[in-house]
């Protein structure tokens, strides 16, 4: 249904430009060589003194002040020269977008950018015949404050460009309306703002405008499904993007994770190979200890852990989260908002395992079923932590697998106090820093340094082939003297048996 309050008629098409301000680009620090564009659905439009839902689950809603052109003829290989004759009028627009789904979307912002309400338009229309386009203003104000204030002057491609370019490749109509692009400012906003966009042109007499375009954020109530397609998620790049910079997202003292160099950067799920991860989890954490003590590492165990899921085998990278004892006024400056713990939640990857220190203490939880459901839909391979787990039941039923002291009712500022993440931390007497290799199963968990993972997951696989045959020969009747650990006969036997490619049978006549 036509939205009354949009003083256009439903468009055939939204085309809305990538990145055409120098400020934006500046801000970004990229910048095109030539438009790239992405369209956005007719059911987005929406009007002055719209209500748009922020969906539930998700945290970086932003608003983006645009000019919006509203094609007035038909133009299809249309001249620079030529190109403006053909927008009829020039508005404000709001180009929202939803950046906890913009890496799913890849480019296409289809639902970052798609969702219902996400296009305010208006509220009144500026003849593009009385303007010159390359001196239009836009502004944006939040809850009354200035935020974006940039003129066409500082575009990277004109707005004639842009028509001219678009009629190359379809036929631009009437009705159309193509988005021009944000200046710098755009930033994320919550529920119980109020946006107010004006695009006016100030060297005009008269300076018209389009009057201020309301719409103010609303908090939905509705999740998006798991069974049905990918889930929001949020990591420091897109929270930095989103809000404009990573001082203004609260990041600035954080190196960007693409620069950390660690072992995680490009090298598969949670920084392991398809290859190694499948030794890891054929190999026992009994074998894989063995092993590295062998090469003189004798406290890599995380003692008094066990998993909540019975069974249950995990392999991944370490991404560490640190608590410090509880203290009310550093709870006050930390525990709140986005902390350190949420933070983790939000940015941990596919094929990592969240391991936190806390101290050892099991007095209270540390992490519950809300972030065990975002860990889950991350992709995350589980959490380590020797201190508690609330809501113990549920995060068993949401199916994260979770290595913990047990079960705590109590919250987490009973005793701990969110500090650091992507530090190194000391978690059930073990060292562990980002990127370890982390393996878990019935005999508890081990860290192993990457740089030793291949190695130590290869002698333990083949010390597995070792016992195997070992075990056989136990079964046949042989005692273990000499046999467990193999004396030279004994391993003269099994090296002859490997070889003959019979090394699973019994020797019989020893």
């Amino acid at each position: 249904m036509t939205d009354p309050s949009v003083p256009i008629p439903r468009p055939g098409k939204i085309i809305a430009i990538h990145l055409n301000y120098r400020s934006r680009a500046d801000q970004r620090g990229r910048t095109p060589a030539a438009p790239s564009y992405f369209f956005k659905p007719s059911s987005s439009l929406a009007g002055t003194d719209a209500v748009v839902e922020r969906p539930a689950g998700t945290e970086l809603l932003a608003f983006e002040g645009e000019i919006a052109l509203v094609i007035g003829t038909a133009a299809r290989h249309v001249r620079v020269e030529d190109a403006w004759s053909h927008v009829a009028w020039v508005t404000a627009a709001n180009d929202l977008g939803l950046y906890d789904l913009r890496a799913n979307d890849k480019g296409s912002n289809v639902r970052s950018k798609g969702g219902d309400g996400y296009t305010p338009l208006g509220p009144e229309l500026i003849e593009a015949a009385t303007v010159d386009p390359t001196q239009l203003r836009v502004r944006a104000w939040v809850n009354g404050d200035l935020r974006q204030d940039d003129e066409t002057s500082g575009l990277l491609f004109p707005l004639p460009q842009l028509v001219a370019d678009l009629s190359q490749h379809f036929t631009l109509e009437p009705g159309d309306v193509i988005l021009t692009g944000t200046p710098a400012g755009s930033s994320v906003i919550v529920p119980g703002d109020v946006v107010v966009i004006e695009v006016d042109a100030p060297t005009v007499h008269g300076n018209p405008s389009s009057g201020g375009l309301r719409t103010t954020v609303s908090q939905g109530s509705v999740a998006f499904d798991p069974a049905l397609g990918s889930l929001p998620a949020v990591d420091d790049l897109q929270r930095a993007e989103a809000w404009g910079s990573r001082e203004e997202a609260g990041l600035a003292d954080e190196a960007p994770a693409e620069e950390s160099g660690g072992p995680s950067a490009g090298s598969g799920r949670g920084g392991l190979s398809a290859g190694l991860r499948a030794k890891l989890e054929a190999a026992p954490t009994a074998g894989l200890s063995a092993q590295l003590r062998k090469r003189g590492l004798h406290s890599c165990f995380i003692d008094g852990v066990s998993a909540n899921l019975p069974g249950t085998k995990i392999v991944g990278t370490a991404k560490t989260l640190r608590f410090v004892p509880a203290r009310e006024d550093l709870f006050q400056s930390h525990g709140g908002g986005y902390n350190a713990q949420k933070r983790a939640f939000d940015a941990v990857d596919e094929g990592e395992i969240i391991v936190i220190e806390a101290r050892g203490e099991a007095g209270t939880g540390t992490l519950g079923d809300i972030l065990a459901l975002r860990a889950k839909a991350r992709g995350a391979a589980g959490v380590v932590t020797d201190g508690g787990v609330r809501d113990f039941d549920a995060v068993a039923e949401i199916g994260l697998p979770v290595f913990s002291q047990g079960a705590h009712p109590s919250v987490l500022g009973r005793r701990h106090v969110p500090w650091d993440v992507d530090v190194t931390i000391a978690c059930g007497g073990a060292a562990v820093q980002p990127g370890d290799v982390i393996v878990g199963d019935g005999d508890g968990v081990i860290v192993i340094p990457a740089a030793l993972a291949e190695e130590v997951a290869d002698a333990a696989l083949a010390q597995e082939e070792e016992d195997a045959w070992i075990a056989d020969q136990v079964t046949a009747g042989h005692r273990v003297d000499g046999l467990f650990p193999m004396n030279a006969e004994w391993r003269a036997k099994y090296d002859a048996a490997k070889g003959s490619g019979s090394s699973q049978g019994s020797v019989t006549g020893a």
